[in-house]
C-alpha cells in the first residue's frame, strides 16, 4: 500500500494564487470584448450587403421600368408614324388648296390690305394679314410685316403660331424668312436696327407648329432636307464667330437667335456643349437664357455655371438660374440679392470719388443705386421672397433717391420782379425773350423807345450821368454777380437822354395802360 500524503502538502497544492485568478479574469474580459467586436463587425457587413442588395434590386427594377418605357415609346413612335404622316398629308392638302386659292384670288380685300401699308387695329386684322403671307409662302412680305410691327409684339406672339400652320412647309418658310439677317446679316454695314427679336419670335412660334400631333414634343415634324439646311446654317454661324472677334464681341440678340435656332430644329450637338455654355454665360442677363440652357442639355453643368456667374459679380442672373433649375437650397437667393445692393453701393461710392465725373457724380451714383434697387425689388416680387427679404426699406430708399432727383430737376425760382409775357395786356408789342446778350435788361410797355445800353465794367467806364451804385444782394436772387454788383440804389438816378424818367422802387400803376404794373428796372449785365 502507498503512503498517505501529508495533509499540509495537499492544502498547499490545491490553493490557487490570486495572480492566476486575475489573469484568467482579464483573459475572459478580453475574449468577451473581442467576441462582441467581431459580432458587431459581421452584423455591419451583413447589413451593408443587405442594403447593397436592395439598392441593386431597385436599380434593376428602375432599369427594367425604363427599358419597358423606352420600348413602348419606340413601339408607339413606330406605330404612330403612319398616323402622323396621314395627318401631315391631310394638312398639307388643305394648305395647298388654301395657298392656291390665295394665289388665284389674293384673298380679295384682305390680301390687298396686307400688301399695302394699312394699319392693324385689332387682333383679327393682324391674324388675317399673317395668314395671307403664310398661305402664299410670301417670306419677304411676311418678314417685312413682322419687323414693322414691333409695337404689337404681344399680338404677334399670340397669333403667329396659328398663322404658321397655314404654311405648306412651316420650317422651310421660317428659315427663308429670317435668312436676311441670320446666320449672316445680308444688309451689310447699312443694316440699321437689330432684328434679333424678330428672329427669336419667329423661331419660338415655329415650335408648336412642328410638334408631332400624336406623341407630342418628343418628335418634331421636320423634313430631313430642312433639318440638314438648319445644321448648315448653324455651322455657318459658328464659323463666323472668328470674323466677329470671338464670343465676347458677338451681340446678345445674335447669340439668342443661334441658341433658339438649335432648340427649335432639334440640332443640339453634344460636342459643342462647351461652346453653348460660354454663349449662355456671356448673355446670362437675357430673360430666356436659363430655359435655353436646359433645352441645350446643360442641366448637369448648372451648379458650375451659377458659381461662375457669382464669381463674375452677376448675382442677379445667378438668382434667375437658381430658381429655373431648382437649386435654391444650394444657392440661397437672399444673400445674393443683398450682395447686389452692396456692390451697387460700392460702385456709387467710387463714382462720387472719381474726379473725372465731378459735375455728374451725384447723378450717376444715384442712378446706379436706383437701378440695383429696382432690379432687386422686382426679383423679390417675382419669386415671392417678401417673407425672407422684406422690400419696404428698399422701396423707401428708392423713393428718397427719386425725390432727390426730382428736386434737382425743378427749375430755379423766378424772382417776383421779373417780367412776364402775360403782363402785356395793353396790346402793345411784346419784346423779345432775349435782346442780344442781355439777360436782365429793362423792358418797357411803351411802343416805341430805343433801348438804353449800359456798359459792363469790362467795357469801359460808365457815363458821368449814371454812376455805379452798390446794391443789396437780394435784388438779383440767384443771378447776382459774385463780386462788385452793379444796381440802382433806392435813390433816384439822374435822367439819361433818350430814357424814361427814373421812378421809385415801388411803381404805381401806369395810367391809361390797363393798370399794368411796370417791372422793376434792373441793371443789365454782359455774360
Amino acid at each position: 500500500m502507498g503512503s498517505i500524503p501529508d495533509p499540509g502538502e495537499l492544502s498547499e497544492l490545491a490553493q490557487p494564487s490570486f495572480d492566476d485568478f486575475q489573469r484568467q479574469t482579464s483573459l475572459m474580459t478580453s475574449c468577451t470584448l473581442l467576441w462582441k467586436e467581431l459580432s458587431d463587425h459581421f452584423s455591419s457587413l451583413e447589413q451593408d450587403l443587405r442594403n447593397k442588395s436592395e439598392a441593386l434590386k431597385r436599380k434593376i427594377h428602375t432599369l427594367d421600368h425604363q427599358t419597358n418605357e423606352s420600348l413602348n415609346l419606340l413601339d408607339r413612335r413606330e406605330t404612330s408614324i403612319d398616323g402622323s404622316v396621314q395627318i401631315a398629308l391631310r394638312n398639307l392638302d388643305q394648305r395647298k388648296e388654301a395657298a392656291l386659292s390665295a394665289l388665284l384670288h389674293k384673298l380679295s380685300d384682305d390680301a390687298d390690305t396686307a400688301d399695302g401699308d394699312g394699319e392693324v387695329d385689332n387682333g383679327e386684322g393682324l391674324m388675317l394679314k399673317l395668314k395671307s403671307f403664310c398661305l402664299r409662302m410670301d417670306t419677304l412680305g411676311f418678314w417685312g410685316f413682322v419687323i414693322g410691327k414691333k409695337k404689337e409684339l404681344e399680338g404677334l406672339r399670340a397669333e403667329m403660331p396659328v398663322a404658321l400652320t397655314e404654311c405648306v412647309d412651316p420650317a422651310k418658310f421660317v428659315l427663308e424668312a429670317i435668312s436676311e439677317v441670320f446666320p449672316v446679316d445680308k444688309r451689310g454695314e447699312k443694316g440699321g436696327n437689330d432684328l434679333g427679336w424678330a428672329c427669336v419670335l419667329v423661331l419660338e412660334s415655329l415650335i408648336p407648329v412642328m410638334v408631332d400631333p400624336v406623341i407630342g414634343k418628343s418628335r418634331m415634324l421636320v423634313t430631313p432636307s430642312v433639318k440638314e439646311r438648319a445644321k448648315d446654317i448653324a455651322e455657318t454661324w459658328k464659323a463666323s464667330l472668328e470674323e466677329r472677334g470671338g464670343i465676347e464681341n458677338v451681340k446678345t440678340p445674335d447669340v439668342h437667335t443661334f441658341l433658339q435656332h438649335l432648340v427649335t430644329f432639334g440640332i443640339v450637338n453634344d460636342d459643342d456643349l462647351h461652346l453653348y455654355r460660354k454663349l449662355v454665360i456671356a448673355s446670362a442677363w437675357r430673360k430666356h437664357m436659363p430655359k435655353l440652357a436646359l433645352s441645350l442639355g446643360l442641366a448637369h453643368q448648372m451648379p458650375d455655371m451659377i458659381e461662375e456667374l457669382i464669381s463674375k459679380g452677376q448675382q442677379l442672373d445667378a438668382v434667375h438660374f437658381t430658381f429655373e433649375v431648382g437649386l435654391v437650397d444650394k444657392f440661397p437667393p437672399v444673400p445674393l440679392l443683398k450682395s447686389v445692393l452692396k456692390d451697387a453701393k460700392k460702385v456709387a461710392a467710387s463714382i462720387l470719388e472719381d474726379p473725372n465725373n465731378a459735375g455728374r457724380a451725384a447723378y450717376l451714383a444715384a442712378k446706379k443705386e436706383q437701378s440695383a434697387l429696382r432690379a432687386v425689388i422686382k426679383c423679390i416680387e417675382e419669386y415671392k421672397l417678401e417673407a425672407d427679404f422684406p422690400p419696404e426699406n428698399l422701396k423707401k430708399r428708392l423713393e428718397q433717391l427719386e425725390k432727390v432727383k426730382t428736386e434737382k430737376k425743378k427749375p430755379a425760382a423766378v424772382p417776383a420782379n421779373k417780367r412776364t409775357r402775360a403782363s402785356n395786356s395793353n396790346g402793345g408789342p411784346m419784346p423779345p425773350a432775349k435782346a442780344g446778350r442781355l439777360t436782365n435788361a429793362y423792358v418797357s410797355s411803351f411802343p416805341a423807345a430805343a433801348p438804353t445800353f449800359v456798359r459792363s465794367p469790362s467795357h469801359g467806364q460808365y457815363p458821368a450821368a449814371l454812376p455805379p451804385y452798390p446794391s443789396p444782394p437780394h435784388m438779383y436772387g440767384s443771378r447776382s454777380p459774385p463780386t462788385n454788383p452793379y444796381a440802382y440804389s433806392p435813390e433816384p438816378a439822374p435822367a439819361i437822354a433818350g430814357s424814361y424818367p427814373a421812378a421809385p422802387m415801388n411803381y404805381p400803376a401806369y395810367g391809361g395802360y390797363g393798370n399794368v404794373l411796370a417791372p422793376t428796372y434792373q441793371q443789365a449785365y454782359y455774360r
